[in-house]
């Protein structure tokens, strides 16, 4: 029997070798790193997203659903991954979507833009009598003695920061309570000086906290105040998310009776943080004051869906470590 051609079967070896080398791996999916982001107006970017398997190539095509949300640039779109960034434009929702050029394979992301400055709302000026005055003082005090304070003009957020506008400024999610529309949670004093720090320096604006007489002036209505004893009405149930109708959790902003000047959440739902070091009142009438200018603690005010409906009058003070949280402490923004 005659032999094989030794050289016959090597080159035999090699080009089965080259063939099976020469086959591409099959696609089974497209992983996209966020399925989900929230954006602040301005705000850029970037996803990720990968061929599996990862030894996979092939072109990927990025679109959006509306450009004039959402607009894209395509960093790459060749390879196992690809990248686009993603630039918030205008308020609203559109879906950024990736995918294999034959169209077999794809994944979304939802993006969320929206707008702190669309949620503040002018307080006029004016001059009010801080501190207790419906003859239901807490005992221990520190809501007297009542004084005349005069504020000048100034703006404040209609809501609390909600869980969804934390996470994109901040890209943490602390709050034990999930819900986008939630107000966050477990936030200290000097986390909400990063936050602002940050939305600040996309922004271009000067957003802070209010100063706690603008906090009480601003619940208490303003010039269109009607005397209420909650923000916005003497009957907790209407306006307030407090221990004895909140199941013991956050609800999301907003779903209450708001007070005379159309801001919400301001008795209940979370505490929330001033800028203010916490000091004892004087009989002294008072212009723009800032508080102590320095001290232990700073000041909270509101009352929470932890509290008896008590803690959500306007008067209510309460004082905090500025390094300390608890999941019903949060806050909301003011503007010069």
């Amino acid at each position: 029997m005659k032999r094989p051609n030794p050289l016959f079967i090597l080159v035999a070896l090699l080009a089965a070798l080259l063939f099976s080398c020469g086959d591409k791996p099959q696609i089974t999916d497209i992983q996209l790193k966020k399925d989900r982001l929230p954006l602040h107006i301005g705000a850029t970017e970037t996803l990720t997203a990968n061929l599996l398997p990862l030894s996979a190539s092939a072109k990927m095509v990025w679109t959006t659903s509306n450009s004039k949300v959402a607009a894209i640039e395509v960093e790459n779109d060749k390879g196992s991954i690809t990248k686009c960034v993603v630039t918030a434009i205008s308020v609203g929702t559109a879906t950024i979507t990736v995918s294999t050029k034959d169209g077999k394979h794809s994944a979304d992301c939802e993006i969320t833009v929206f707008d702190i400055e669309t949620e503040l709302l002018t307080v006029q000026g004016g001059t009010f009598t801080m501190g207790c005055t419906d003859g239901d003082c807490h005992s221990s005090g520190n809501e007297e003695p009542a004084h005349e304070v005069t504020l000048s003009i100034f703006k404040i957020a209609k809501y609390p920061v909600t869980q969804l506008q934390w996470e994109a400024i901040m890209g943490t999610k602390p709050s034990n309570f999930k819900g986008e529309s939630n107000p966050v949670g477990k936030v200290t004093w000097n986390d909400v000086q990063s936050f602002i720090k940050k939305l600040n320096e996309l922004t271009g604006k000067q957003y802070r906290l209010p100063t706690e007489a603008e906090w009480e002036y601003a619940a208490r209505g303003g010039i269109k105040s009607k005397g209420y004893k909650f923000s916005g009405s003497d009957n907790y149930d209407e306006v307030s998310w407090c221990k004895e109708n909140s199941n013991e959790t956050t609800h999301p902003v907003g779903l209450k009776k708001p007070n005379e000047l159309g801001i919400y959440d301001m008795s209940g739902n979370v505490w929330e943080w001033c800028s203010d070091w916490y000091g004892a009142y004087t009989d002294l009438s008072q212009t723009n004051p800032t508080g102590p200018s320095t001290g232990e603690f700073r000041v909270l005010r509101g009352g929470s869906w932890y509290d008896i409906t008590h803690a959500g009058r306007v008067s209510t003070r309460f004082k905090y470590r500025p390094a300390g949280w608890q999941e019903w402490i949060g806050f909301r923004l003011a503007h010069p």
